[in-house]
């Protein structure tokens, strides 16, 4: 009888311990700008290039008892692409014509310098997650030159460990958050016009 209970309690521990481990998850944000801004080119060509700067694809862990074996990613060569995408979208929008090639034209690089998930370490659950991404715009024109950081931030609490669905959700509105921040920043804008 007590070796009976003995192994239903081992097996009810080693539940308990492999519904507190959570797998790394590889996510897939999908940031989209949303405006409105104000058009103030007239249709002149501009180089745009985004970087990623990130010092590493890692943006943390889960948390929840084995943090170590939770870590988030998200890779360069799935988020550049969408992250250029939207910034010539942003540049459009602002009157101007996104031209790779075009020379001695104004220049804005955008460098995705931050992108940070983290939720604390202590206890069994994950109950809770902070998530931060920040953007450094360099704009070059003839005449003047503009840098700016643009960060945004969300604080989100769970019910439950959140699925990669949820997670690449989550983090592509802090980034379309972060990317709105830029362009909306007069600024760029003005200094992209002047030649």
């Amino acid at each position: 009888m007590l070796q009976r209970l003995l192994l239903s309690f081992i097996a009810a521990a080693s539940l308990t311990l492999t519904g507190c481990a959570l797998s790394p998850q590889q996510l897939n944000p999908d940031p989209v700008f949303k405006g409105p801004v104000a058009a103030v080119g007239q249709g002149q060509p501009v180089v745009v290039k985004v970087v990623d700067g990130r010092p590493s694809t890692a943006l943390g862990t889960r948390g929840g008892l084995y943090s170590e074996t939770s870590q988030l990613t998200v890779r360069s060569q799935d988020l550049i692409p969408k992250l250029q995408l939207q910034a010539e979208t942003a540049v459009r929008l602002l009157g101007f014509t996104p031209s790779p090639n075009a020379y001695n034209a104004p220049q804005l690089t955008l460098t995705l310098t931050e992108l940070k998930y983290q939720s604390p370490k202590e206890g069994v659950y994950v109950t809770e997650a902070d998530i931060g991404a920040t953007f450094r715009v360099d704009v070059q024109s003839s005449a003047r030159h503009y840098s700016g950081r643009y960060g945004a931030a969300l604080n989100q609490r769970f019910g439950m460990a959140p699925n990669e669905q949820t997670n690449s959700k989550l983090v592509s509105d802090v980034l379309s958050d972060a990317l709105n921040r830029v362009f909306r920043d007069p600024s760029i804008g003005q200094t992209l016009n002047q030649r």
